[in-house]
This record gives C-alpha cells, structure tokens and sequence, in this order.
C-alpha cells in the first residue's frame, strides 16, 4: 500500500512492494562500517524470502564489515525523471557451516560475483526495516 509524504509528496511504498522490487533485480549497493569508516560497495545478490544473499571472499571488506548494514537498490529513468529506490536496513552477517541446511539451499541460488576469484563465504543481510519511495509517478515503479 503506497501512501504519500507530507513532508516531501513522494510516494512512500509499501513492504510488499518494496520487496516486489528487491527481488526484480540482481545489483543493488551495500553499506557497512569498517572500523569507523561507512563504505559503499556494488554487489550482486538474490533474495531469499525477505533475506538478501551476497557471496564474497574470506577476508573481503565485506566479510570484515559483518555487523550492522543497509542495502539500496533503484531504479531510475533519466529522460522522465522518474524512478524508485528500496532501501534495506539490518546485519550482515555470516551464513556459517552450523547453519548446513540454509547454505545448501542458498547454493542454488543464482548469485553470480562479478569478480573472479573463489567467492565461497555466504552473507546474509536479515532486515530490520525495508522502505521505498518514488519519484515521478506511477510509472517509475512500472
């Protein structure tokens, strides 16, 4: 259900919406904390009931910045500029062999690493809160 802003008169999305969206695309950008310094880093991922899935390499930034975490992933169209965005609040953290029957199951899904390289730790980034918005009207999300 999408309400509108007061303060601002974008459209806010609704949960399910907003997840309609997340699992229509495989790119999105994660935000984590390493050490005391935000970054930003574009990666592919699938989703997994409300769950985002990552892989990435033991030692990455990623695999470092385990803890709390957001996600964005939008879509933009420049000539009616308009356009949506989802943004995913949470913790990123491991999916670890304890967790045996879960890492099968995310195995199979079709999360594809851009970078090459063996990419064989499984991150999980479990919500706590999802939003969206548009911007420009219906189309946007379309």
């Amino acid at each position: 259900m999408r309400t509108v802003s007061r303060h601002s008169g974008i459209e806010v999305l609704g949960s399910d919406e907003c997840k309609q969206l997340l699992a229509q695309d495989v790119i999105g950008r994660i935000a984590v904390v390493i050490g005391a310094t935000p970054m930003i880093f574009p990666v592919n991922y699938a989703l997994d009931g409300d769950v985002i899935i990552i892989r990435t390499m033991s030692g990455s930034r990623l695999d470092v910045g385990q803890g709390p975490a957001a996600f964005e992933v939008d879509s933009f169209n420049r000539a009616s500029q308009s356009g949506w965005s989802v943004l995913v609040n949470g913790r990123l953290e491991e999916v670890t062999a304890y967790q045996a029957n879960d890492l099968a199951r995310l195995q199979a899904l079709p999360v594809v690493p851009w970078a090459t390289g063996e990419r064989n730790v499984w991150l999980r980034l479990q919500p706590s809160f999802i939003t969206g918005r548009i911007v420009g009207g219906n189309e946007a999300a379309g």
